[in-house]
């Protein structure tokens, strides 16, 4: 989807510098940081794609660093996984074609990692792409990473039983979202995909139907991580994927506990983004996040070391963020994680009704209710202010608390019923009765209707589902508005289940603009996106804006290098270390 990489020598190409909002106080003793600006790059220069990592200041090798954590990891198979917990684990024991360097503060360089760069745009038309692999690259056993161990994972990623990871390349080989029916993994399994092809031992050659110019961001996914034929266990390598970066699993009680040991085979000079520096990696499973957090506040032990991964939990945000000690252990850091209450576009199609629910949300009683400032900051586009080429703007401002009277206006006396589809969660049940008094304030009659939470992203998917609206969120694969507004808003796209378009809104002249700015050079498209952002709220209100996540974490006194990653808005490990 993103377009041809622009050529030049050496240094990095810039995509765009976002605008950044002021920062907020959250008046509960800490800041969240929304005054950071998100820049993008790709590199042009090997050298940007080499290792080592630049060292971190203050790492010290050495310990374990326990993650503690709620629930396991739904898959470490890296082909399958998709969770921001398995995003996050997996490149500590995976590479992938490309990858990241992110600052933790907004700064993005897309580097190559098991290849040399971010890849070669061959025709310079997006249809063909080559991936030259490092010298030196190797699994855990010591042998070579070879384009053809590449290819194997990349085809496994095909079989509809090792479903639940990303389908970007797998769908663009096919050229269909039905990419499994197209090519069939489990007969062909000696063969690759068509389009897939590996000219030599360190060259992958993609050709596609039609220009794929997200790739080198698709490739950053696990769907690349490299895998030997003979090392495939199918469904059983959630277990135990097989390593090709700096640890390995040592240990996995499914459930309960896994640990990573260092990969003696990984070589520091390979890698532009990783270290070693722990001697161990443990994800503890079980705890819940009152007592994650408590442990970790407490700081004793082998909990010096640790890091809560569930966010801070609303009981425990003011003893965290009015003690000194403890906000030096703390990260709070807003995320790309964006929340939207979703139109059906369908069932509500008068714009006047959409704009009077845009002006009746009260953004700052909503976040009150989520648990404050620590949890949500509030938000009025449909890009996240972490998506490059970002530009802030309110289409219809309505202050902090809501414009009871314009919302008024545009309704002329209309009482509109409209149905609230909500996840039976604590959560969604909590935004939906402050949504469900913001609007019936502003002249809305609002009926709730409730969804089994653990069906409810399945259901309002479905193109006849009967609800008029519904909590949605989304957190882009990559921080560009090509992985956020065509994704969620191209109604070529509806089909009868299944949809990223949930609000089913479809404008052929908002369609045009898609393909036309997804066919522009990567420099030139940030600023695109943040126009369209905008025309589409001023033009159709499809949605209305509600807020973005903040991630708000504690760790314990021994624990550094861990940052909130710009891509994803978890935690990242690949600079942590233990202080000795």
């Amino acid at each position: 989807m993103r377009p041809r990489v622009a050529a030049a020598a050496g240094g990095a190409i810039a995509l765009v510098v976002a605008l950044g909002a002021c920062s907020e106080n959250t008046g509960e003793g800490t800041t969240v940081d929304t005054n950071r600006q998100q820049t993008g790059v790709i590199a042009s220069d090997p050298k940007d794609s080499m290792g080592p990592a630049a060292e971190v200041p203050g790492a010290q090798k050495g310990g374990t660093l326990t993650i503690i954590r709620e629930t396991p990891i739904s898959h470490l198979d890296p082909q399958r996984t998709y969770s921001f917990a398995g995003l996050m684990a997996s490149p500590l024991f995976s590479r992938y074609l490309t990858t990241w360097k992110d600052d933790g503060k907004g700064g993005l360089v897309l580097v190559g990692d098991l290849a040399e760069t971010p890849g070669t745009n061959v025709n310079n038309d997006c249809k063909v792409w080559e991936f030259k692999l490092k010298d030196g690259v190797k699994f855990e056993d010591g042998r070579p990473i070879t384009s053809k161990e590449v290819a194997y994972g990349i085809a496994r990623s095909f079989d509809p039983d090792l479903s639940g990871g990303p389908t970007y390349i797998q769908e663009w080989l096919a050229d269909s979202p039905q990419f499994d029916t197209k090519w069939d993994f489990k007969k062909n399994k000696t063969s690759l995909p068509p389009g897939l092809t590996t000219p030599d031992a360190k060259t992958l050659r993609f050709e596609f139907a039609k220009p794929r110019c997200d790739l080198p961001f698709a490739a950053s996914l696990p769907t690349t991580a490299p895998l030997p034929a003979d090392k495939d266990t199918g469904v059983n390598l959630d277990n135990a994927p097989f390593s090709s970066g700096p640890y390995k699993v040592a240990k996995n009680q499914v459930g309960v506990q896994l640990t990573l040991d260092r990969n003696p085979n990984w070589d520091p000079k390979t890698d532009p983004v990783r270290h070693q520096y722990p001697d161990q990696f443990v994800w503890s499973f079980g705890p819940t996040a009152d007592a994650a957090n408590n442990r970790v506040i407490a700081d004793n032990g082998a909990d010096q070391s640790a890091v809560a991964w569930n966010f801070v939990p609303a009981s425990l945000v003011a003893k965290v963020a009015n003690d000194p000690a403890l906000k030096q252990r703390s990260i709070l850091s807003p995320t790309p994680s964006s929340n939207q209450l979703v139109i059906n576009n369908q069932r509500v199609k008068d714009l006047k009704v959409r704009q009077a629910l845009n002006y009746a949300i009260d953004r700052e009683g909503l976040i009150k209710a989520v648990g404050g400032q620590t949890v949500a900051s509030p938000l009025t586009t449909l890009m996240p202010p972490s998506t490059i080429g970002f530009k802030a703007y309110d289409a219809y401002p309505a202050g902090a608390n809501g414009n009871v009277d314009k919302a008024k206006e545009l309704l002329g006396g209309q009482t509109p019923e409209l149905v609230l589809g909500v996840a039976d969660s604590t959560t969604e049940q909590q935004i939906a009765t402050q949504l469900k008094g913001n609007l019936e304030r502003a002249g809305f009659k609002i009926t709730v209707r409730n969804i089994p939470d653990d069906s409810k992203l399945d259901e309002v998917k479905k193109k006849d589902n009967p609800w008029d609206l519904y909590i949605g969120n989304w957190a882009a694969d990559w921080p560009s508005g090509a992985s956020i507004l065509p994704v969620l808003y191209d109604g070529r796209t509806i089909k009868p289940e299944g949809n990223s378009n949930s609000a089913f809104f479809n404008d052929p002249a908002v369609n045009a603009e898609f393909d036309r700015i997804l066919a522009l050079p990567p420099a030139d498209q940030g600023p695109e996106w943040a126009k369209l952002d905008e025309r589409i709220m001023k033009e159709h209100a499809p949605v209305v804006p509600l807020y973005v996540d903040v991630a708000y974490l504690v760790h314990g006194s021994k624990v550094g290098g861990v940052y909130v990653s710009s891509v994803f808005g978890y935690p990242a490990f690949v600079n942590a270390y233990v202080k000795q």
